[in-house]
């Protein structure tokens, strides 16, 4: 296996800050790359106030808090990456977008480090084969908020070899989370199991079978989830909730995967969940 010590993470939002900390935090040199300073800035600035939450509630010291948070390296310039061991891509859920990164990340990261997505989705045997190393190539889907959750769903693509998706299983669970190995089909297993239950949620909100809070309550009480399936929805976001949907049905050509119009509806409102306030639900800002 690969001898990992500097990450790179592609992206500073929700995702990229959450598994910025969790590698600082468990021995990883790290460098957050965003092409947005004012992004940038705010997730730098969103982990020390996650670490310094930590020593708070006495989860750890201020030197770990301290010693963690200097290990993590800003830039906006992709370049900085190159001497990466290892890069982790956590861009929005879209295709294109995240093709051109691995394009980009190819040609400027050294050539025997591997790359990696936090894709929910997304084929990773389509990403790898913008790269000329597709090989190294492999699939870290990381659960939010990163830092709480245990799982870390490795994904293979059809040319990964053996030695890097070892390597990437090795350093999710020095990060102290589960790795759980899947194939590269449409949704992977999460959300192949995950988004058409959110989807038949919507569908029966959309069909008039209860509100949407008797859904979600039915759902907690009745099966114990820690979270109702609208509610959930509204904290991944409509958007990316409607995105995975697209890419199963799609990618599976299967009409139990078409998204609910109800989604297609809210989505195209701009009610995306709890990122911008309104969703199945109304959240303060």
């Amino acid at each position: 296996m690969k001898n990992i010590q500097l990450v790179g993470i592609v992206g500073a939002g929700q995702m990229g800050r959450g598994i910025a900390q969790v590698a600082a935090q468990t021995g990883y040199d790290v460098i957050l790359f965003d092409a947005f300073k004012n992004s940038l800035d705010f997730g730098h600035n969103f982990i020390k106030t996650q670490l310094d939450k930590g020593v708070e509630k006495a989860k750890w010291s201020a030197d770990d808090a301290a010693k963690a948070f200097a290990r993590v390296k800003t830039t906006e310039n992709m370049s900085d990456l190159k001497n990466c061991d290892l890069v982790i891509e956590a861009a929005t859920e879209k295709r294109e977008l995240k093709f051109d990164i691995f394009r980009k990340l190819d040609e400027v990261v050294k050539p025997e480090a591997i790359l990696a997505s936090n894709t929910s989705s997304i084929s990773i045997t389509e990403i790898a084969a913008v790269t000329k190393r597709s090989h190294l190539v492999a699939g870290m889907h990381f659960m939010n908020p990163v830092p709480v959750m245990k799982l870390v769903e490795g994904i293979r693509g059809l040319e990964t070899s053996d030695d890097t998706f070892n390597t990437v299983a090795a350093v999710s669970e020095k990060m102290g989370k589960t790795f759980i190995r899947a194939n590269d089909f449409p949704g992977f297993a999460v959300n192949r199991i995950l988004m058409p239950m959110i989807n038949e949620a919507v569908y029966a909100l959309y069909e008039g079978v209860a509100t949407a809070k008797d859904i979600d309550t039915a759902m907690k009480l009745g099966t114990n989830q820690p979270m109702g399936p609208l509610e959930l929805a509204d904290f991944i976001g409509l958007d990316t909730c409607l995105a995975i949907m697209n890419v199963l049905h799609d990618g599976l050509a299967d009409t139990k995967y078409r998204p609910c119009p109800l989604l297609r509806q809210y989505v195209a409102a701009g009610r995306y969940g709890r990122k911008n306030g309104k969703g199945f639900h109304v959240y303060d800002k």
